[in-house]
């Protein structure tokens, strides 16, 4: 596998794949390659002005033309990649563009030019000072976003709103910890060290607003990994109906023979911005069946990837109670540890009879009845808050981070509550906060670990 350089002068198409009205062909290099590109490739006598469209035709070697179109000149630093960047805007036909882009390849070849890695424009604003690894995962995650609150949540992260917050706590941080080396510099003055300067006061304020930081990461995990919600049950106990009712259309089939589904049936849907993955499953029960027992162990297979379990159960059926039981059972033994189980209750809008311990909901798949109370308390078993203004999306990633802050907060606080605090190991406390703040923003983050991020972008990104 070749090793590339972050200094090669690179291109790609930038829009997706597939027919469009327009398509872009970006580059990226140095002042010098762009420059002297464009006079090779449009001519000696060309000279784009930055930022302004020039309409221009794009030929061959041969001097055919593949297209017309415009062309955008941004020098550095004030670009996408904080390199000089050159756009071609063509039509957007899959043909057209991959015509101009082995042009553009052709002409730039004896210059270095090569085909951009996935994620290699985004890669080298981060490298260049653009945007911080955070603001350089919000791309793809606006790019991927399923729904508006993910997309409005992947904007201000992109704006800067998740950075801003870590840059505030962590710089409160640095301050407290350099006053704590100074008086480690100046023994003499240790006595009045956590008094004089109110650290204790200092640091609990800082962990509050951590906590409050953690809180707003959480809220913007959910919405950029959404929930999956696995319905589970009886045969005919309504699980399909329930799956067409949230969905809002059939995508399940609904009949009155019992084990109408066989094997997992998915379908997304959002609630108050959120993605939920529904999975409805095979009816649970005792079974001779070779095709039908395929189905219930994958119905127990979805239960143990699941975030939420809604356990379906016949309001209408005496037995109800001693089938629900049984099925509980099964289900408890593969779901993760954590994960919640509510068990729903179909069919009120008939006559119910509810005998069950413990939480549950009522509802009627048929008729919508009570769909709205199980839609909010969806949303409140994952711990979901609607306060879009205050969300920014956060990654697996950034969530561990934050953690990991969080515990060396916890053992400064206790340092600093001691009679005697040992200043040394507070500092150290401090210092390893920082250290784990800064892997958000790519202070920190290994090159391997950038190399994985990165890699996980659209070509022309």
């Amino acid at each position: 596998m070749p090793i590339y350089s972050d200094k090669d002068p690179i291109v790609a198409i930038a829009t997706a794949s597939g027919r469009g009205g327009v398509g872009i062909v970006r580059l990226s290099a140095d002042d010098s390659f762009i420059e002297g590109f464009i006079k090779d490739f449009f001519g000696p006598s060309e000279h784009f002005k930055a930022r302004y469209a020039h309409y221009r035709p794009f030929k061959d070697r041969n001097g055919n033309q593949i297209d017309e179109g415009l062309a955008l000149y941004f020098p550095a630093p004030k670009s996408y990649t904080g390199e000089s960047v050159l756009e071609l805007q063509a039509h957007g036909g899959p043909v057209i563009l991959k015509l101009l882009l082995q042009e553009i390849l052709r002409v730039g070849k004896s210059k270095g030019l090569r085909l951009a890695e996935p994620g290699e424009f985004t890669k080298r604003a981060f490298l260049n000072g653009r945007i911080d690894l955070s603001q350089a995962e919000a791309v793809a995650d606006l790019i991927d976003a399923t729904t508006e609150g993910a997309a409005r949540a992947a904007s201000r992260s992109l704006s800067g709103a998740f950075s801003s917050c870590i840059h505030k706590v962590g710089d409160k941080v640095i301050e407290l910890r350099a006053l704590i080396e100074a008086i480690l510099d100046f023994p003499e003055e240790e006595i009045d060290f956590i008094q004089s300067t109110q650290a204790r006061e200092r640091l609990l304020s800082i962990t509050k607003e951590f906590e409050e930081l953690m809180h707003q990461s959480q809220q913007g995990s959910i919405l950029r990994e959404g929930v999956t919600v696995v319905l589970v049950g009886s045969p005919n106990v309504g699980k399909s109906s329930l799956m067409n009712q949230l969905s809002g259309s059939d995508v399940a089939i609904v009949t009155d023979v019992a084990g109408t589904t066989r094997d997992k049936i998915e379908n997304q849907i959002s609630i108050e911005g959120v993605a939920l993955r529904l999975v409805d499953t095979a009816g649970v029960r005792e079974t001779t069946d070779k095709v039908e027992s395929i189905g219930i162990e994958r119905t127990l297979q979805a239960v143990e990837g699941a975030d939420i379990v809604l356990h379906l159960i016949d309001a209408t059926n005496e037995n109800s109670d001693e089938e629900g039981q049984k099925i509980l059972k099964q289900v408890m033994q593969r779901v993760s540890a954590g994960v919640p189980v509510l068990q729903v209750f179909n069919k009120c809008d008939l006559n119910a009879k509810i005998n069950w311990r413990g939480e549950w909901i009522g509802i009627s798949a048929k008729t919508g009845e009570g769909i709205p109370e199980l839609k909010q308390k969806l949303l409140t078993l994952v711990g979901w808050e609607n306060k879009p203004e205050s969300t920014f999306l956060a990654r697996e990633r950034h969530l561990e981070a934050l953690k990991e802050a969080y515990e060396h907060l916890k053992l400064a606080n206790q340092f600093v509550n001691l009679e005697n605090p040992p200043l040394d190991l507070l500092a150290e406390e401090l210092r390893l906060c920082n250290e784990s703040l800064g892997f958000i923003l790519g202070e920190t983050t290994p090159d391997d670990l950038l190399g994985m991020i990165f890699s996980r972008f659209c070509i022309g990104k």
